[in-house]
């Protein structure tokens, strides 16, 4: 399983399943070590009680060998058995009382001796047998000819035993049950025909009560002439069938794993119940009314009675959902006030908007009238400073009728220019032209101001410039404004520069830069809108109180005639160091410049046709 796998099963599932599962394998590991430490510990002790009960059983094999000798002896050994000495037959009733009592162990047992015995030896009796070769030096001796089925084994793990002569350990000299073992003992698991066993070992050594007896062969019919004391006389290995009680143990292991699936079981269904009906179920009926909530019925409200922490997380729920609904009614209420706003705001601003196209119709009509009688004007001071015999007081006079004449014409007309553009009715008439020629004669032509104040005029041009397609005629106007405001803002002894140039290949850049008294930071932001100039500017600034003549009108102009050309014009001034006005233009004007004017148009014509209804 990858780790995603992993963790979308453990870590990305519902609570339910992850709590089931997390739970089911801490209980399923917890029952595991539980009972599988408490089987150890069952064989443990099993081995410890055999272990204990090893010295008792080879207890019950020296009293067996030493004071049933009798039931074995026969004419053969009458003799032999004469020299018993009194004091050890008299102690067969102790002796045999304590065998007895060893029979109620209940353990079904056999026993057999490991004899070493002296190479000068020559014959054996029947019931010895030597050791295979390789391990030559040991006889067994199977008392009852109960001769055990396996023993090849039992040499390396009796060697350091049968190789070693130790002083025999007597716990108390007068006690004659004591089968002269120092207390050391080997034990071993076999499998003997099929059956398990348990064998355990012990050494016993000689003492001086021993050496008249085995000298002369008394018991086991094998002769001992050169055994000494504290030499080792034997190991009596004891024999024990385990199957009785490894049957019971694995009885017990299987009702302990049995239990253990069992308690598993009722744990898990036990704790399904818990988290389905005390978890889950209370989670489910939180998000079931969150989400019915979500659809639109806010009428419902959590309901749990279960008096816990989900009951006060319901409680706190429902209060969160009461508030969330006084704060939405409250807020529809504000959006409700707010369209009525906007309504009434988009109420005004058509009228507004009205009224700014019957304040541009207006403007442009008394514009168009006012150029009739003034052209005549114009006309007749033409025809009266052609008349002989004028003194030179009326010759003034007709000279500054023609001058402001002039000046009232060019103000109607920027009057006119502007509310054609604000009203979407001036087209575009693109034609091509070269722009350092259009550049060179606008400089011509107000060359003669220039030189009036002493004002230096230069014109730079980018070499080899292409065609250019655009309205030369609004072209010409944009130049003749920003010249016409530098001369008139550049004191006597100035300097002006026109460049034009190609910039990125599709865009011309025309520069007016001059050495004038500039504008300031606070002016620059407004210096584009209608009737403002210079200082008058600033909202609180008035046009009465301009230094310089004119409508204020010519950097407006500039401006819409940019936009309506798909261009436009930027500022940077320095207050008494001069201003750069730089206007951007495409070099190829195309077809959809036209479409802001005509959208304009069509705006205006609806919503002369909205107030009408209204």
């Amino acid at each position: 399983m990858s780790y995603e796998s992993f963790k979308r099963v453990l870590g990305e599932s519902n609570l339910e399943r992850k709590c089931l599962l997390w739970f089911g394998m801490s209980l399923g590991l917890l029952l595991f070590l539980c009972f599988y430490y408490y089987g150890l510990r069952m064989d443990e002790l099993v081995d410890e009680s055999d272990r204990k009960l090893g010295p008792e059983l080879v207890r019950a094999a020296w009293l067996e060998e030493h004071f049933y000798m009798k039931e074995r002896l026969d004419k053969d050994y009458a003799e032999t058995a004469a020299n018993v000495d009194e004091e050890t037959k008299t102690s067969a009733g102790y002796f045999d009382q304590v065998y007895n009592s060893s029979k109620t162990i209940g353990s079904d047992f056999q026993w057999f001796a490991i004899l070493p015995f002296s190479n000068a030896v020559e014959d054996l009796p029947p019931t010895g047998e030597i050791v295979p070769s390789g391990k030559p030096g040991y006889v067994y001796y199977f008392p009852g000819e109960k001769r055990p089925s396996q023993y090849e084994y039992e040499w390396e793990l009796l060697a350091p035993i049968l190789n070693s002569s130790r002083p025999p350990v007597k716990t108390d000299p007068n006690d004659a049950s004591d089968p002269r073992s120092p207390g050391e003992y080997v034990d071993a698991q076999v499998i003997v025909d099929g059956e398990q066993k348990y064998r355990y070992y012990s050494p016993l050594y000689t003492d001086r009560s021993c050496i008249d007896c085995h000298k002369i062969g008394a018991v086991g019919h094998i002769p001992r002439p050169n055994l000494a004391e504290g030499d080792l006389f034997a190991v009596i290995c004891v024999e024990v069938d385990q199957e009785d009680a490894r049957g019971v143990l694995a009885s017990l292991r299987a009702w302990m794993w049995t239990a253990a699936v069992v308690i598993g079981f009722i744990s898990m269904f036990l704790l399904y119940f818990i988290i389905r009906y005390v978890i889950v179920k209370p989670v489910q009926h939180l998000r079931d009314v969150a989400n019915a909530v979500r659809e639109g019925d806010v009428e419902q409200r959590a309901e749990i009675q279960t008096g816990d922490e989900f009951e006060e997380l319901a409680a706190s729920f429902n209060r969160m959902l009461r508030r969330l609904l006084r704060q939405q009614d409250a807020l529809q209420e504000v959006n409700e006030e707010l369209d009525a706003k906007i309504d009434q705001i988009a109420q005004a601003n058509m009228r507004l908007f009205e009224m700014n196209r019957l304040k541009s119709d207006f403007l442009a009509t008394m514009s168009h009238e006012l150029r009739t009688p003034l052209n005549s004007i114009l006309g007749f001071s033409d025809v009266l400073a052609g008349v002989d015999g004028l003194s030179e007081k009326q010759q003034r006079y007709v000279s500054n009728i023609q001058r402001s004449g002039r000046m009232l014409l060019e103000m109607i007309n920027d009057i006119l220019d502007l509310a054609k553009m604000e009203s979407g009715k001036m087209d575009i008439r693109p034609t091509d032209f070269r722009i350092d020629a259009v550049v060179s004669a606008q400089c011509d032509m107000a060359r003669p101001l220039t030189e009036r104040k002493n004002i230096d005029l230069d014109c730079e041009f980018d070499p080899d410039l292409p065609m250019m397609r655009q309205d030369q005629g609004k072209v010409q106007q944009i130049l003749n404004n920003l010249l016409s405001n530098a001369i008139k803002f550049t004191p006597e002894g100035g300097r002006i520069i026109v460049r034009a140039a190609r910039h990125d290949g599709h865009i011309a850049r025309l520069t007016v830069e001059d050495t004038g008294v500039g504008i300031s930071e606070d002016d620059q932001a407004i210096v584009f809108e209608k009737f403002r100039q210079g200082g008058s500017a600033q909202p609180q600034g008035s046009a009465m109180t301009r230094e310089q003549g004119g409508t204020g009108l010519g950097l407006s102009i500039v401006r819409e005639l940019c936009r309506l050309l798909g261009g436009e014009v930027s500022l940077s001034s320095v207050l008494g160091k001069g201003s750069t006005f730089t206007v951007l233009l495409p070099w190829k004007v195309s077809a959809n410049q036209n479409m802001e004017a005509h959208l304009q148009q069509e705006v205006a014509e609806l919503t002369r046709t909205t107030l009408a209804t209204d």
